[in-house]
C-alpha cells in the first residue's frame, strides 16, 4: 500500500495530502508534531516542521527534539520507498549538530544519488545478514538559515532474515 502511495504522491498534491495523512495514522508518535512532507521524489524529500507550539522549547523556539524526530522521518521515508517491503529499518542511533535557533517552521531535506541504495544496502546484504547505513539530513528555517544537521545510522536487514543473529 505504502509503496503506492509514495508513487502517486510524487506527482499529485491530491496524493501527497493522502500520503502524509496515512503517515500520520501509520506513526502515531510524530502525528502532534504535524510533519508533513512538502515534496517527494524517489530520491529526495523535504518535509516541513510547524512552529507551533508542540514543537516549541521553554524559550520558544524550535525543540532539538523536534528537529531530531523530523531528520529521522525524512531519512526514513526516502529508504522505506526505495526498499519497499522486503527490508527492515531500525534506527541504530542519531545525531544532532545544531548551529542555529529556529524561529520559524523548519524544513528539512535528505536525498540520496541515484545507485546509492543498491551499491550500499541491496547488494551488500546479498551476502551480509546485515547492514548499518549513515545518511545525513540537513534542517533550514523558512528564511535559508541552517539549523541542524541530522546524522542518522540505519540498521537495514533482509524481513526473511529478522530472527536470526546480527
Amino acid at each position: 500500500m505504502l509503496n503506492a502511495l509514495f508513487s502517486k504522491a510524487q506527482h499529485s498534491g491530491m496524493w501527497l495530502w493522502i500520503l502524509n495523512a496515512t503517515l500520520r495514522f501509520l506513526i502515531p508518535f510524530n502525528a502532534p508534531h504535524g510533519i508533513r512532507i512538502r515534496s517527494l521524489t524517489r530520491n529526495t524529500i523535504a518535509v516541513e516542521l510547524p512552529f507551533k507550539r508542540a514543537n516549541k522549547n521553554h524559550v520558544g523556539g524550535l525543540h532539538a527534539c523536534a528537529l531530531a524526530t523530523a531528520s529521522e522521518f525524512a531519512t526514513g521515508v526516502v529508504l522505506l520507498q526505495q526498499l519497499g517491503d522486503n527490508y527492515r529499518i531500525l534506527m541504530k542511533s542519531l545525531q544532532m549538530e545544531y548551529v542555529y535557533q529556529g524561529r520559524t517552521a523548519a524544513v528539512i531535506e535528505f536525498s540520496v544519488e541515484t545507485g546509492w541504495i543498491e551499491r550500499e544496502i541491496i547488494s551488500p546484504l546479498n551476502t551480509v545478514e546485515s547492514v548499518v547505513i549513515e545518511v545525513t539530513a540537513r534542517a533550514t528555517d523558512i528564511t535559508g538559515n541552517h539549523l541542524c544537521t541530522g546524522i542518522v545510522r540505519w540498521h537495514v536487514k533482509r524481513w526473511d532474515r529478522v530472527g536470526s543473529a546480527s
